[in-house]
């Protein structure tokens, strides 16, 4: 009898082992370190979080906190912690803060890489594919679709060339020119790759075996310069098809480069000004602050006059008090997870001032000191000055909420500077993204990965453009509209804002 009570409890004991209730406890704990550590990386890093701490910033966060904090507390596995480390960064709304890939432990037999393609010595299209002139997903047709509309002309395709446009014409005769930009970022144009590629400067700057990267720069610089007058050429020809409008279509834009600022000088001759730049107060921002001011000590060895020494030696000058302030200065943004404070109190930010998004200056006129590799040192829409000025009437920038980024700036630098109106939709909200290519913040637990911006551009109400651009002429979606009509409905606002905005008939 006792050597059968004694089977049974040794049953059941292997009975409750084998039970999932026996498994080890799920432990919160390592997901709150990982939380902890992702507060402390926001308040020394992330450019942002004092606006996202403000009224104005639209995020309670100390409310965000805590609910994060509850999600941890009462989760009850991997993936309901995860959860909440995700809903914690999606409640930023900042397209720019966010999660990348987590990287994969190295496998037990590592496959040796390829050795690096040299594109010189492909043939045009695997060369422009290998260094990324792919396309990737831009969209090429208008956001709305224009060109479905009685009176709309196509001009130009956008597949051929860089560009898709074309011209309206009204029933009332009104005539207004559309030009689409898909993407502010050169890798998107793949036919701009592919005409470069033959360039006799191009293919010289490759001639040599050791060329590899004075050929790139080249090719980039052909590529560029391309681009931008395929665009003063478009803006150029609807004008002279009579076009008294102008609407920029930048919905579905996710961004790009330096050229969402630069390429705004084609659409207006009066001057314009770049938008405030403020980096985050630590040592990983401070070092665009450095290139900034490598680029001004080269800048002294290209012969400036003494008006342009001058400038260079101010603007060195303020941009090593900012690196010093950058990489010395702290102070304590823990208040941001206890109360909310007013993003114009005069506390603690941690953003240091960095010139524009210009570059160290935020305006020079066109042929400034009559040295261009100088002035585009200082301010770098000079270097396609030849180009500025291509359009110069009313003009409407269109937008939606998959805008993003350096079309936000694109966007914001002309409603800013009072040379366009803005229709459409707000647009997405991603501001100032990464001034410095830096290492993803990678959590010491779980190992997830988040990339956290690291500059500010300023509207001109002192506002932090992360908040996006809301349209002068808003056109909301309607119950029952489909795009066709709203895009008849644009059209309509335009012929009907500016005569009043611009002066003149609206014909």
């Amino acid at each position: 009898m006792r050597a059968c009570r004694l089977s049974l409890l040794v049953a059941a004991a292997l009975a409750v082992a084998a039970s999932p209730c026996a498994a080890a406890a799920f432990d919160p704990a390592p997901w709150r370190q990982d939380y902890a550590q992702l507060k402390q990386a926001l308040e020394r890093e992330y450019a942002n979080l004092a606006w996202f701490a403000s009224p104005q910033g639209g995020v309670d966060l100390p409310a965000l906190d805590r609910a994060t904090a509850r999600a941890l507390d009462s989760a009850e596995n991997d993936a309901q912690a995860e959860r909440a480390l995700r809903d914690f960064v999606a409640g930023f709304g900042d397209g720019h803060f966010s999660f990348v890939p987590s990287l994969q432990p190295p496998a037990a037999e590592p496959v040796a890489a390829p050795p690096p393609a040299d594109a010189r010595r492909l043939d045009p299209a695997a060369g422009c594919a290998a260094l990324g002139y792919d396309g990737g997903d831009a969209r090429v047709p208008f956001s709305l679709p224009f060109e479905s509309l009685p009176g709309f002309s196509l001009l130009d395709d956008g597949i051929a060339g860089p560009f898709r446009s074309g011209l309206m014409v009204t029933a009332q005769g009104a005539r207004i020119g559309v030009v689409r930009l898909k993407e502010f970022s050169r890798e998107s144009y793949p036919s701009l790759c592919l005409a470069a590629w033959a360039d006799p400067e191009v293919v010289g700057a490759g001639a040599g075996a050791s060329d590899a990267q004075a050929w790139r720069s080249r090719l980039r610089a052909r590529i560029d310069e391309d681009w931008y007058g395929a665009l003063e050429a478009q803006l150029k020809r609807l004008a002279a098809l009579g076009a008294r409008a102008l609407i920029v279509d930048v919905g579905r834009n996710g961004g790009g480069d330096d050229s969402g600022d630069i390429a705004t000088r084609l659409f207006t001759r009066k001057p314009l000004h770049s938008s405030p730049l403020l980096v985050s107060q630590s040592p990983t921002a401070a070092g665009y602050l450095d290139e900034q001011l490598d680029n001004l000590a080269q800048a002294h060895g290209f012969g400036p006059d003494a008006q342009a020494t001058q400038a260079l030696d101010r603007q060195t000058e303020r941009l090593r008090a900012a690196r010093t302030d950058a990489r010395e200065g702290r102070c304590d943004l823990s208040w941001v997870w206890r109360e909310r404070r007013d993003w114009n109190g005069g506390h603690c930010r941690r953003l240091v001032e960095a010139g524009s998004a210009g570059g160290p200056l935020d305006n020079l006129p066109a042929g400034a000191y009559g040295n261009a590799r100088v002035a585009k040192r200082l301010h770098w829409p000079i270097q396609m000055d030849d180009h500025w000025g291509a359009w110069d009437g009313p003009l409407y920038v269109l937008t939606d909420a998959r805008t993003f980024s350096a079309a936000e700036m694109f966007a914001a630098t002309l409603r800013n500077n009072g040379v366009a109106r803005t229709l459409g939709q707000r647009t997405g909200g991603d501001g100032c993204g990464f001034m410095l290519s830096v290492e993803p913040l990678t959590l010491q637990r779980s190992r997830l990965r988040l990339r956290m911006p690291n500059c500010v551009r300023l509207r001109s109400d002192g506002s932090d453009e992360v908040a996006g651009i809301a349209p002068d002429l808003p056109l909301p979606p309607r119950e029952g509209e489909n795009a066709r009509a709203r895009a008849q409905r644009a059209i309509a606002a335009v012929v009907a804002d500016w005569p009043a905005q611009f002066g003149g008939a609206g014909r």
